[in-house]
């Protein structure tokens, strides 16, 4: 009788647990349901005061008009986006994955004063940094170019922190029977610690590709003209203009995060290592 009793009691456990993430899972859901039914809709229909589950009318003008929009420049826009994510992202990895392992690994006398400083930075909010940036950025000359919007970008001090904590965990056997083979600390790093360190290496470039994706107010400062919007500036357009397409907005809403999607179906796995690893869930 205890063990039907046991198992009676785990099976409700279990029941609860599955149920629980049910709701969870169609709480969450409901906002993306809402944006792909309101970009397929008429503007009339979302006018209405009546409520549809479903759009009325399946309205698939909305997508040939956003991009046919001379107004917004989606498609640049969106190039844009892709553009800066993908080099931001390969410049973190390589400037912060090079700063990690030589704070973690290679000894030198003030290698722990530069860690203290550059983790001290972390502290400082970002919004205070725009000024002197924008100034810089200036008289370089680099406002409404993608040079300004990408350069800034490549040293991030967290991820640095964080490639330099995941080093120092890394196994020291590999690394020293690396040099008896004859690799300095340059072709130790590209040849066996590269190699090894993929995994957390794709969690961090995830995590770096999408909150560079979702950038909004760097590229508001720097992109002034339509050539250099990111896609987040052309969503905003939507808002700021004076007749607002409200399909077209929930329409560009859904192409924006479209790349996103695809990018965590293909690479979840190692989104969830990088929240495992870095404990950034909120960031």
């Amino acid at each position: 009788m205890a063990i039907v009793r046991s198992r009676r009691a785990s099976g409700i456990a279990a029941l609860g647990r599955y149920s629980a993430l049910a709701v969870g899972a169609v709480l969450f859901l409901i906002p993306f349901y809402l944006l792909l039914r309101s970009a397929l809709m008429r503007e009339q229909d979302l006018g209405s005061p009546d409520f549809h589950w479903l759009p009325p009318v399946w309205e698939t003008d909305n997508l040939t008009g956003l991009f046919a929009n001379p107004a917004i420049p989606m498609a640049r826009s969106m190039l844009n986006s892709a553009i800066i994510a993908v080099v931001q992202t390969g410049g973190v990895l390589l400037v912060s994955g090079l700063a990690g392992y030589g704070l973690a690994r290679i000894p030198y006398r003030w290698s722990n004063a530069v860690f203290y400083g550059i983790t001290a930075t972390l502290l400082i909010p970002a919004a205070v940094t725009f000024v002197p940036s924008f100034v810089l950025v200036s008289t370089l000359g680099w406002i409404s170019t993608l040079r300004g919007l990408i350069i800034p970008g490549p040293f991030q001090a967290l991820a640095t922190f964080l490639f330099r904590q995941f080093f120092l965990g890394f196994p020291k056997e590999i690394e020293e029977a690396a040099f008896m083979d004859g690799l300095g600390w340059w072709g130790t790093f590209w040849r066996i610690v590269v190699p090894n360190s993929r995994g957390f290496a794709a969690a961090i470039g995830t995590i770096t590709f999408i909150g560079s994706w979702n950038a909004f107010l760097w590229p508001l400062v720097i992109g002034r003209d339509q050539s250099s919007w990111t896609v987040q500036i052309a969503l905003s357009t939507f808002l700021t203009a004076q007749s607002v397409q409200v399909s077209q907005l929930f329409m560009a809403a859904l192409v924006a995060i479209f790349p996103l999607l695809l990018m965590f179906l293909f690479l979840q796995r190692w989104i969830v290592e990088g929240v495992e690893r870095t404990g950034i869930a909120g960031d």
